[in-house]
């Protein structure tokens, strides 16, 4: 391994070497670095998943499965979220003979516009708050199956006169059997700390998450699916508000057998993300996936609905990949997530190729 590879693996050891031991209290800062670059990601589930094809949304998470494939790839992804809020991804790729491929992107979301008020309720101003990642990747094969790689990422988040900054890294290896069409990743995601706070003496933890997926493609039928499990370092992924009183009969010791299954295929279920994709020709898929766990946080007892599934589709026109998203996440509404990528390889080689058929 040359240099590169040695700066991407050593120095994101030496910048989260914390943050591990923190990984229990994880979730308390920088919690937008989770949510899903491009459309086909929220279309799945919200977590990606190991793939065959080069999709730059996909290689931003597990820098692993860059390849010589994703050289010059150009994304741009927009979402539509709550209220006035909207988030989005601008990433590139480039690979570098030697030294391996990498990619950039920044990613951000803004919280939109707030009205600021004294005391006595005399409106006085706006503010703003937002939150920004400029990430950068590597990735290197180190034969025809296995494969690393890593992010670093620079985070900074501001919330009206409170702001703070960070350091993270994700560390992947990927295996990927083309001729059995079969898939698999591990991630360490969101290794990292707070570098300033946003109030002195007060280091908060990051998102620290360590996921496993796997994918496998049919090969006498276009489906494709994947499995997903995520936060493998925490068995219980349950939430108990702290408002309710305990329950002294309801205890562990008291439960029956069938209850204990019952809780332990639930905390299991919270793990995992499923994701399904029909390809029947190469311009044109559908996508949908299953969030037990957001199902499971988010649903409403007393009304049926689709809390927890995601769906959507993408489209090849010309030299451009259009892709739709939508993630339920509860009954007040279901963002809308749209990627447009593409090739600058072909873009422009195509310019250049109409230009001089212009001019003959």
């Amino acid at each position: 391994m040359r240099i590169p590879g040695i700066f991407f693996v050593l120095i994101p050891l030496l910048i989260g070497a914390d943050s591990v031991r923190a990984a229990q209290q994880s979730g308390r800062v920088y919690e937008f670095l989770n949510l899903p670059h491009t459309a086909r990601i929220t279309a799945t589930g919200g977590y990606g998943f190991p793939t065959f094809d080069a999709d730059l949304g996909m290689s931003l998470m597990y820098p692993a499965l860059l390849t010589q494939d994703h050289n010059n790839l150009l994304s741009l992804n927009f979402v539509d979220y709550f209220d006035d809020i909207n988030y989005g991804t601008v990433a590139f790729t480039h690979s570098v003979e030697g030294l391996g491929h990498f990619s950039g992107a920044v990613q951000y979301i803004d919280y939109g516009r707030f009205i600021e008020a004294n005391e006595y309720g005399q409106v006085i101003g706006q503010f703003t708050a937002a939150e920004y990642n400029v990430q950068l990747g590597w990735g290197m094969a180190l034969n025809e199956q296995f494969s690393i790689g890593s992010n670093l990422k620079l985070i900074y988040s501001s919330f009206y006169d409170h702001s703070s900054f960070g350091l993270a890294t994700d560390l992947s290896v990927a295996y990927v059997n083309r001729e059995h069409l079969l898939a698999a990743t591990v991630l360490a995601r969101n290794i990292g700390r707070q570098v300033t706070y946003y109030h002195d003496g007060n280091r908060e933890s990051l998102p620290f998450d360590l996921v496993l997926g796997v994918t496998k493609r049919l090969a006498n039928a276009p489906f494709q699916f994947s499995l997903v499990a995520n936060h493998l370092h925490r068995y219980d992924l349950s939430y108990e508000s702290p408002l309710l009183l305990p329950d002294h009969f309801s205890q562990e010791d008291s439960q029956s057998f069938q209850d204990r299954a019952s809780d332990l295929a639930d905390n299991l279920m919270r793990h995992v993300v499923l994701g399904l994709e029909f390809v029947p020709t190469e311009n044109f898929s559908f996508r949908a996936g299953y969030n037990y766990r957001r199902r499971q946080e988010m649903k409403v007892e007393s009304r049926l609905s689709t809390v927890g599934f995601s769906w959507g589709f993408g489209v090849r026109v010309s030299r451009f990949h259009i892709e739709y998203g939508r993630s339920n996440y509860h009954l007040a509404g279901a963002p809308n997530h749209i990627s447009i990528s593409t090739s600058l390889r072909d873009l422009f080689r195509g310019t250049a190729e109409g230009g001089r058929q212009d001019n003959q």
